[in-house]
Protein backbone atom coordinates (compact mmCIF):
# COMPACT_ATOMS: atom_id res chain seq x y z
CA UNK A 1 0.00 0.00 0.00
CA UNK A 2 1.28 3.13 -0.81
CA UNK A 3 2.20 5.26 2.40
CA UNK A 4 0.00 7.95 1.55
CA UNK A 5 -3.21 6.20 1.68
CA UNK A 6 -2.14 5.41 5.41
CA UNK A 7 -2.31 9.53 6.21
CA UNK A 8 -5.71 10.40 7.52
CA UNK A 9 -7.58 13.39 8.12
CA UNK A 10 -9.70 13.80 12.23
CA UNK A 11 -12.95 13.44 9.52
CA UNK A 12 -11.56 10.39 7.35
CA UNK A 13 -10.36 8.06 10.40
CA UNK A 14 -13.57 9.30 12.86
CA UNK A 15 -15.49 7.05 9.96
CA UNK A 16 -12.77 4.73 9.95
CA UNK A 17 -12.69 3.95 13.87
CA UNK A 18 -16.66 3.83 14.05
CA UNK A 19 -16.33 1.50 11.44
CA UNK A 20 -14.02 -0.67 13.13
CA UNK A 21 -15.59 -0.54 16.48
CA UNK A 22 -18.97 -2.12 14.24
CA UNK A 23 -16.98 -4.93 13.08
CA UNK A 24 -15.78 -5.69 16.63
CA UNK A 25 -11.87 -4.83 15.48
CA UNK A 26 -9.24 -3.95 18.27
CA UNK A 27 -8.09 -0.34 17.45
CA UNK A 28 -4.26 -0.35 19.10
CA UNK A 29 -3.52 3.68 19.50
CA UNK A 30 -0.19 5.34 20.20
CA UNK A 31 1.37 8.61 19.48
CA UNK A 32 4.91 10.41 18.96
CA UNK A 33 6.80 12.76 17.16
CA UNK A 34 8.93 9.98 15.56
CA UNK A 35 11.55 12.14 14.25
CA UNK A 36 14.03 10.48 13.38
CA UNK A 37 12.78 6.93 12.66
CA UNK A 38 15.00 4.36 14.29
CA UNK A 39 15.07 0.97 15.14
CA UNK A 40 13.99 1.45 18.90
CA UNK A 41 10.60 2.77 16.75
CA UNK A 42 10.31 -0.06 14.65
CA UNK A 43 10.35 -2.33 17.18
CA UNK A 44 8.18 -0.50 19.84
CA UNK A 45 5.13 0.33 16.63
CA UNK A 46 5.46 -4.05 15.77
CA UNK A 47 5.11 -4.83 19.58
CA UNK A 48 2.41 -2.17 19.65
CA UNK A 49 0.18 -3.41 16.74
CA UNK A 50 0.44 -7.14 18.43
CA UNK A 51 -2.31 -5.64 20.68
CA UNK A 52 -5.07 -5.91 18.67
CA UNK A 53 -5.91 -5.53 15.14
CA UNK A 54 -4.98 -1.93 14.04
CA UNK A 55 -2.75 -0.24 15.12
CA UNK A 56 -3.08 4.00 14.52
CA UNK A 57 -0.57 6.49 15.67
CA UNK A 58 -1.08 9.73 16.43
CA UNK A 59 1.74 11.83 15.33
CA UNK A 60 2.97 15.12 16.91
CA UNK A 61 2.44 18.73 14.43
CA UNK A 62 5.59 20.12 13.29
CA UNK A 63 4.09 23.14 15.44
CA UNK A 64 3.10 20.78 18.54
CA UNK A 65 6.76 19.53 18.53
CA UNK A 66 8.36 23.20 18.22
CA UNK A 67 5.99 23.69 21.50
CA UNK A 68 7.28 20.68 23.32
CA UNK A 69 10.87 20.27 21.97
CA UNK A 70 12.03 23.38 21.07
CA UNK A 71 12.51 25.97 18.02
CA UNK A 72 15.11 23.47 16.08
CA UNK A 73 12.66 20.43 16.13
CA UNK A 74 11.44 19.01 13.98
CA UNK A 75 13.98 17.74 11.98
CA UNK A 76 11.86 16.31 8.92
CA UNK A 77 8.15 17.67 9.08
CA UNK A 78 4.91 16.55 9.49
CA UNK A 79 4.27 14.92 6.09
CA UNK A 80 7.56 13.29 5.66
CA UNK A 81 7.12 11.86 9.07
CA UNK A 82 3.87 10.91 8.64
CA UNK A 83 5.01 9.26 4.72
CA UNK A 84 7.71 7.06 6.45
CA UNK A 85 5.39 5.83 9.60
CA UNK A 86 2.97 4.88 6.31
CA UNK A 87 6.33 2.60 5.20
CA UNK A 88 5.94 0.22 7.97
CA UNK A 89 3.56 -2.69 8.00
CA UNK A 90 2.51 -2.81 11.75
CA UNK A 91 1.47 0.74 11.09
CA UNK A 92 -2.40 1.00 9.23
CA UNK A 93 -3.20 4.44 10.20
CA UNK A 94 -1.64 7.95 11.02
CA UNK A 95 -3.58 10.91 12.09
CA UNK A 96 -1.69 14.37 12.45
CA UNK A 97 -2.56 16.09 15.70
CA UNK A 98 -1.73 19.84 16.56
CA UNK A 99 -2.44 19.97 20.38
CA UNK A 100 0.36 19.38 22.90
CA UNK A 101 -0.84 15.66 23.63
CA UNK A 102 -3.34 13.53 21.49
CA UNK A 103 -6.42 13.46 24.71
CA UNK A 104 -8.93 14.80 21.68
CA UNK A 105 -7.93 12.36 18.98
CA UNK A 106 -8.34 9.63 21.59
CA UNK A 107 -11.86 10.91 22.71
CA UNK A 108 -12.75 10.94 19.45
CA UNK A 109 -10.97 6.96 18.57
CA UNK A 110 -11.81 5.29 21.89
CA UNK A 111 -9.37 2.80 21.16
CA UNK A 112 -9.71 -0.50 22.85
CA UNK A 113 -5.68 -0.31 23.49
CA UNK A 114 -3.57 2.72 24.19
CA UNK A 115 0.04 1.99 24.28
CA UNK A 116 2.93 3.95 25.18
CA UNK A 117 7.16 3.32 25.79
CA UNK A 118 8.18 1.74 29.17
CA UNK A 119 9.20 5.44 30.20
CA UNK A 120 5.58 5.88 30.82
CA UNK A 121 3.70 4.72 33.73
CA UNK A 122 0.26 3.64 32.51
CA UNK A 123 -1.86 5.91 35.03
CA UNK A 124 0.90 8.85 33.21
CA UNK A 125 -0.52 8.15 29.96
CA UNK A 126 -2.74 10.88 28.56
CA UNK A 127 -5.90 9.77 27.47
CA UNK A 128 -5.57 6.10 29.96
CA UNK A 129 -8.97 7.53 31.44
CA UNK A 130 -10.81 7.73 28.46
CA UNK A 131 -9.62 4.36 27.54
CA UNK A 132 -10.38 2.91 30.28
CA UNK A 133 -13.53 3.84 30.93
CA UNK A 134 -14.33 2.70 28.05
CA UNK A 135 -13.42 -1.05 28.92
CA UNK A 136 -10.51 -1.02 26.71
CA UNK A 137 -6.63 -1.37 28.26
CA UNK A 138 -3.58 1.05 28.89
CA UNK A 139 0.21 -0.88 27.68
CA UNK A 140 3.55 0.59 28.49
CA UNK A 141 5.62 -1.34 26.61
CA UNK A 142 9.31 -2.46 26.90
CA UNK A 143 11.55 0.33 26.35
CA UNK A 144 14.73 -0.04 24.95
CA UNK A 145 17.61 1.57 25.95
CA UNK A 146 20.30 3.31 23.75
CA UNK A 147 17.38 4.41 20.97
CA UNK A 148 16.30 7.79 21.25
CA UNK A 149 16.18 10.74 18.61
CA UNK A 150 17.69 13.20 20.54
CA UNK A 151 21.03 10.64 20.89
CA UNK A 152 21.07 9.98 17.05
CA UNK A 153 21.05 13.75 16.82
CA UNK A 154 23.85 13.87 19.12
CA UNK A 155 25.97 11.48 17.54
CA UNK A 156 25.65 13.50 14.11
CA UNK A 157 26.73 16.67 15.96
CA UNK A 158 29.83 15.47 17.55
CA UNK A 159 30.20 13.63 13.75
CA UNK A 160 30.27 17.27 12.13
CA UNK A 161 32.35 18.30 15.23
CA UNK A 162 34.99 16.03 14.66
CA UNK A 163 34.85 16.65 11.26
CA UNK A 164 35.22 20.42 11.71
CA UNK A 165 38.10 20.02 14.56
CA UNK A 166 40.11 17.65 11.98
CA UNK A 167 39.77 20.14 8.94
CA UNK A 168 41.40 22.85 11.26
Amino acid sequence: MNPEHKIKTWDEIARIAQSLHEQHKRIVFTNGCFDILHAGHVAYLHDACEYGDVLTVGLNSDASIHRIKGELRPINNQQDRAYVLGGLASVEYIVIFDEDTPYHLINLLKPNVLVKGGDWLPENIVGSDIVIANGGSVKSLLYREGFSTTDTIEKILDVFRSEICNEK
